[in-house]
């Protein structure tokens, strides 16, 4: 009995010491791993080409015609007035075309890592268009007395050469390679117009000749105006993304001079009246274009490596 109580004494007493030295042994379990998040992958430099379409607001182009001489021995104001009426309208050249160009800019990528981060840019771009030259005619008339009227038709043409933006960029990141983003700034363009315009009396009478003589005039400029729009890119592979993107520009409107109309008497050639002509267009619409950019991450920060 006595050993047996020294038996059991003895292993308990040698499991209490391992315990404790099990205890005193040191712990070689590692915490629980934590990935790093995402890097920055939009920060730096990039530059690409875009190519797309783009149409005009349409509705706001204007033709104004007022009298500025009358021969009262032949006519009466009222002649030049109808005239005048018939000679203004509303024309429609809603102009529209091919569009290719570039694009350079910058990002700034801020947040949360690659999921819900934000980024900030500033990107100027360029395009081309083709086949942009729209034609409107308006065609004049107005019965003056039961033995003539005022006759004669309009021609306006605009187009839009060329078409550039400077703009700002924010945008959000769904996942680490989707970015849905604002964008707007300042736009400038090539613009053209030009108007030509005849009107005159029907040879209803002996002493009017029926060939009226005509005036034109043209408009070229550069202008400036702005842009607001949106799109959604793509980083599709390291170094390589694709946009889908939409701008509204207003380059403002522009008046000009269409040259004076006229109807002569056949005698003399003498005026009968003189009326000017004036065309204010519009220049805004719309661009649908795709993009392919090449980013650089020149400027991105170096990825933080976690040390275990």
């Amino acid at each position: 009995m006595k050993k047996a109580f020294v038996s059991a004494a003895t292993i308990a007493a040698a499991l209490s010491a391992g315990s404790a030295f099990a205890a005193d042994l040191p712990n070689r379990k590692e915490p629980a791993y934590i990935p790093p998040p995402p890097p920055p992958i939009w920060t730096g430099f990039y530059v690409g080409l875009n190519a797309g379409g783009t149409f005009d607001a349409g509705g706001s182009d204007y033709i104004s015609t007022g009298s500025v001489f009358v021969d009262h021995t032949v006519t009466s104001p009222a002649t030049a007035a109808a005239a005048a009426a018939a000679g203004t309208g509303l024309v429609d050249t809603n102009n529209g075309g091919f569009i290719g160009g570039g694009q350079v800019g910058y990002n700034y990528q801020f947040g949360a890592g690659g999921w819900n981060a934000w980024v900030v840019g500033l990107e100027a771009d360029i395009q081309g268009v083709a086949a942009s030259t729209s034609t409107s005619n308006l065609a004049t008339g107005a019965p003056f007395t039961p033995f003539y009227g005022i006759v004669g038709t309009a021609q306006v043409t605009k187009s839009l050469d060329y078409i550039g933006t400077v703009r700002g960029r924010i945008g959000w990141l769904g996942t680490p390679t989707l970015l849905l983003y604002g964008t707007g700034g300042l736009a400038y363009g090539g613009v053209n117009s030009s108007t030509s315009m005849v009107q005159g009396i029907t040879p209803l009478l002996a002493t009017v000749t029926p060939n009226a003589w005509g005036g034109a005039g043209s408009y070229s400029d550069t202008r400036v105006g702005w842009t607001v729009g949106g799109g959604l890119e793509w980083m599709f592979m390291p170094n390589w993304s694709a946009k889908v993107e939409y701008l509204y520009y207003d380059l403002g409107s522009a008046t000009y001079g269409g040259g004076l109309t006229s109807t002569f008497i056949a005698a003399t050639g003498a005026p009968i009246f003189l009326n000017a002509t004036a065309t204010s267009v519009r220049y805004n619409g719309h661009i649908l274009h795709a993009g392919l950019n090449y980013h650089f991450n020149w400027l991105a920060p170096a990825p933080v490596l976690s040390k275990y």
